[in-house]
């Protein structure tokens, strides 16, 4: 018989009610003859009570963990409430008990927070049992399916591209799949659907989107996957704000909708100033510490290891420091921990100053071995600076700028949150704009786009393509949410000259430009639009949501940081026939 309601949905209004129920026993307890069990599904736990003098009181002694059951039975208030749990105003005393199916012993506990995450992916469809789980992937829909009511009522369009495609230069490696019919030749599978889309705007589509699969063959980490999904969107005729605008009013939607929270307007910020201030592209703003920067003020400073990194050649070097708030005392073996810490990313050292006596800018009134080496002048623009006062501690890094960033933007983040410093601001989001066109590639000695080859210029640096690549600024855009980056995108290329200038800066001649982008460039000419687009993490804002370690938390069958699937084995070793039949070298097996 069909059930009455989910287990987790009933409640007092089913009070002296008849239902059915349907599900898996989560726990079982035997007291003194009554016997009650908890009975689960996707939607919750609700108690079941068997009395000794029931007719399904044999039955409900023979229940273990995980058997599936269906409960015919009355619905009363419950004596002594549960109020941690959903249902546990009322239980149901069982009239019948129905086993579905019994359960072998399992390999892991459902719901055991102290299960490895080895044994979690291995038994996958056991861990998705539990009430973590079952939320984090129930709101992963919901965020998905919100998005696109939203975008569906903006006038956007879902549609699909291919996973097998052409291998294309990309910010990782392609997965390759070999063609059967083609001996010899090979697909690939998508890094994003970037160039299709934006071939849509030339076909006038001029508001598409897709949620989609991706594949990355990189090193992972807990926010990397080598399949994962995004939200794709692009948009015609619109410029950087408008279409930061519908972005944004749709990820406060989601959260309204979902979450009830009304996410604040998004703060804007140039990418100079989140390295300028947080040695980051995605700052965490719910940690109010920013960088000071001492390289000005240091450059005739005696103390050389200041010296020699305020004058590196070509402003190469930076002299940056954190002030903690009086009330975060660090000892000196934690300093001496940092230090090894700081190290992780390059950093030479790190240097400190703790403020006891401000009054006295000497050593005296300084804790610091490095207080010696500078003068009073130098030691009160360096306090003045970092705005600290008695109890304060400055920690300072000077090194090339590139390292000074990472150094001291982890060192931002480390202390931030083990030392209770975030804000009252539970979800801090903000859009970083102006990025640079160009990364040199120190290994090539060539320039390489630091989004992709079709992001467009600045207008104002059209000019400085071919003449100065170095300071040309992107019309491109990140959104970050509480230190992550959840989207990313750009207005595109969409005139034949500018792209032109664009892969003469990369050093790509026509020929190659041709070769490996040839089916956007032949249909560019064709009358494109001005147009561009973003596109969204779909994992990584569930995680954020769900308040996950992990995105692994949020999709259904993940990858180890190996690439491995511990559920299907995969990947594995294919017989000599099947490669064969590829026209493949039969590969090293063990």
């Amino acid at each position: 018989m069909q059930r009455t309601e989910y287990c987790g949905l009933i409640d007092q209004t089913y009070i002296d009610k008849q239902i059915i129920v349907k599900g898996w026993v989560h726990r079982r307890r035997d007291l003194g003859g009554l016997i009650f069990f908890d009975l689960r599904d996707r939607e919750g736990l609700l108690q079941i009570i068997v009395n000794p003098d029931s007719p399904c009181f044999n039955t409900a002694l023979e229940l273990k963990h995980e058997y599936v059951v269906e409960v015919h039975g009355l619905v009363r208030t419950r004596p002594n409430p549960n109020h941690e749990l959903k249902t546990g105003l009322i239980e149901v005393v069982a009239q019948s008990v129905i086993i579905l199916n019994s359960a072998a012993p399992l390999p892991i506990l459902v719901d055991d927070p102290t299960t490895s995450e080895t044994n979690r992916m291995t038994h996958r469809i056991i861990d998705l049992r539990s009430q973590k789980m079952q939320k984090n992937l129930r709101l992963r829909y919901q965020i998905a399916k919100t998005m696109r009511n939203f975008l569906d009522e903006s006038g956007f369009i879902d549609i699909e591209t291919p996973f097998l495609t052409l291998s294309t230069p990309g910010g990782a490696r392609d997965f390759l799949v070999p063609s059967r019919m083609h001996k010899g030749k090979f697909y690939a599978l998508p890094q994003s659907p970037q160039i299709f889309k934006q071939l849509f705007m030339v076909a006038g589509f001029d508001r598409y989107y897709q949620i989609i699969r991706c594949f990355r063959d990189e090193e992972l980490r807990a926010d990397r996957q080598p399949e994962f999904t995004q939200v794709d969107i692009e948009t015609s005729f619109l410029d950087e704000e408008e279409i930061r605008n519908i972005n944004e009013n749709m990820l406060r939607h989601v959260f309204k909708q979902l979450l009830n929270v009304e996410l604040p307007q998004f703060p804007v910020m140039t990418y100079t100033d989140a390295m300028y201030y947080y040695g980051s592209d995605k700052p965490d703003l719910r940690i109010p510490l920013k960088f000071v920067d001492l390289t000005t003020p240091m450059k005739n400073c005696g103390f050389k290891v200041f010296n020699h990194a305020a004058n590196l050649e070509n402003g190469q070097g930076r002299i940056a420091a954190l002030t903690l708030p009086n009330n975060v005392t660090l000892s000196r073996k934690e300093i001496d921990e940092l230090t090894k810490f700081v190290g992780i990313y390059g950093a030479k050292g790190l240097a400190y100053i703790k403020v006891n006596d401000i009054s006295k800018p000497n050593e005296e009134g300084l804790q610091s071995p490095i207080v010696k080496f500078l003068n009073t002048n130098e030691l009160t623009s360096i306090l003045e600076l970092c705005g600290a006062s008695n109890g304060s501690t400055v920690l300072i890094i000077a090194d090339k700028a590139k390292v000074v960033n990472e150094a001291l933007g982890a060192l931002r983040l480390k202390l931030g949150y083990e030392k209770n410093l975030l804000n009252n601001q539970e979800w801090a989001p903000l859009w970083v704009i102006d990025f640079p066109m160009f990364e040199y590639d120190e290994n090539t000695r060539h320039y390489a786009p630091a989004h992709h080859a079709f992001t467009a210029p600045k207008d104002e640096h059209v000019e400085l393509l071919n003449s100065n690549p170095a300071v040309c600024l992107a019309k491109a855009y990140d959104m970050v949410l509480n230190g992550s980056e959840i989207g990313g995108g750009s207005v595109r290329i969409h005139k034949a000259d500018i792209q032109a200038k664009v892969f003469a800066a990369m050093n790509l001649t026509p020929d190659e430009a041709k070769q490996k982008f040839g089916y956007l460039l032949d249909n560019l000419q064709f009358g494109a639009p001005p147009h561009g687009g973003i596109a969204f993490g779909l994992d990584r804002v569930a995680a954020i949501m769900c308040k996950a370690d992990s995105i692994r938390d949020v999709i259904a069958l993940p990858k180890t940081t190996t690439g491995q699937c511990l559920l299907t084995n995969a990947p594995n070793y294919v017989d000599d026939a099947q490669l064969n039949e590829l026209g493949i070298n039969h590969g090293i097996k063990p």
